[in-house]
């Protein structure tokens, strides 16, 4: 039987396909369920900064009700359920013990003392490892890029070297020179990269002339980019990277495998298609790993990668040599998608 187990950040996974970030990874039901379906490992939903200080900010307000309460009350004490972080960390931390595959945190902040402090708190719950979601839109014009480049690399070296389990970093496509920043990232002693964040866009209501909340799945094919950068990256840094957005099918992990990924990240293919996907996305690698006799994922993994396939540096497969092709064959293009 073929062996689809890989590994990612050191941790051996049973199937490279992770079940990502999202609503789904709360739900400890789903979770056992995903286990089930063979899935490599979970990644918990994302813990956010906003959702921290909306909690402080609504303590705040329940406390100050009584600011002007007659001075012969005792006390008054706000009514909170519950601690927002605490029900979040209890939350991960029963999910590590129901789970037998790993689990990883995602983290993301805004502030450096932020993320310090609720990565140690991450940390101590047991899980196998933590994402720092490094989701930041430029809202500011003074800022340059270097400057912003410079931020993220000092907080996750830091961050790095107070924590004792796995950190993988998820990125944005979106940097002037993705290549240069993984390096850089990859130098501060990461062990996993995500390639890429799907971001959520601001939309607007033309009859209520308002903006209204999107929540914009990924569609196949979306991959695309996450598989250069993978093919460039493969045998040029020690972190493992894993391949994230548009990725429904076992073919498309396969396509990425083959250019240098490690794992991929579904998320979207799960909610179009139910957790049972997963089971079905392992089961196509398998059976294309049975066609090309293969035994393991190691033995082709990278196989298309720049670094394998460009020793002598004249092959310019996933450089701009591509775009080029593609616009002197438009008309064969065009008769393969009528065909």
């Amino acid at each position: 039987m073929k062996s689809i187990e890989t590994t990612y950040m050191g941790i051996r996974l049973k199937s490279p396909v992770i079940l990502g970030a999202s609503e789904l990874s709360t739900d400890s039901d789903k979770l056992l369920r995903a286990e089930e379906e063979g899935v490599g490992a979970v990644v918990f939903k994302s813990l956010f900064e906003e959702q921290i200080q909306m909690e402080s900010f609504r303590l705040d307000e329940k406390i100050s009700q009584y600011d002007e309460i007659n001075a012969e009350s005792v006390t008054h004490h706000p009514n909170v359920e519950h601690a927002e972080v605490e029900y979040y960390l209890e939350k991960l931390r029963r999910a590590k013990e129901k789970l037998n595959v790993p689990v990883i945190a995602s983290l993301n902040c805004v502030n450096e003392s932020t993320w310090f402090h609720y990565a140690k708190l991450i940390e101590e719950t047991g899980v196998d490892a933590i994402e720092l979601n490094l989701y930041q839109i430029p809202v500011r014009f003074d800022l340059d890029a270097a400057t912003i480049e410079q931020q993220q690399i000092s907080l996750v070296g830091v961050i790095r070297q107070q924590l004792t389990i796995p950190v993988s970093v998820k990125l944005s496509s979106d940097y002037t020179n993705i290549l240069h920043f993984v390096k850089r990232l990859d130098d501060a002693g990461v062990n996993g990269l995500v390639l890429f964040n799907a971001f959520f866009q601001p939309d607007v209501d033309i009859r209520r002339e308002e903006h209204r909340r999107a929540f914009n799945l990924s569609h196949r094919g979306e991959y695309k980019q996450s598989l250069r950068y993978a093919g460039m990256l493969f045998g040029r840094i020690n972190a493992d990277v894993c391949s994230s957005r548009g990725i429904y099918t076992g073919e498309d992990a396969v396509k990425l495998l083959l250019s240098g990924a490690s794992s991929v990240q579904v998320v979207s293919t799960v909610y179009r298609n139910g957790l049972e996907q997963i089971g079905k996305i392992n089961r196509e690698i398998a059976d294309w790993m049975e066609r090309k006799q293969y035994d393991s994922i190691d033995q082709f993994r990278g196989k298309l990668s720049d670094s394998v396939l460009n020793k002598d540096n004249t092959l310019i497969i996933y450089k701009r040599a591509q775009y080029i092709d593609t616009l002197l064959h438009s008309d064969r293009l065009l008769e393969e998608l009528e065909w």
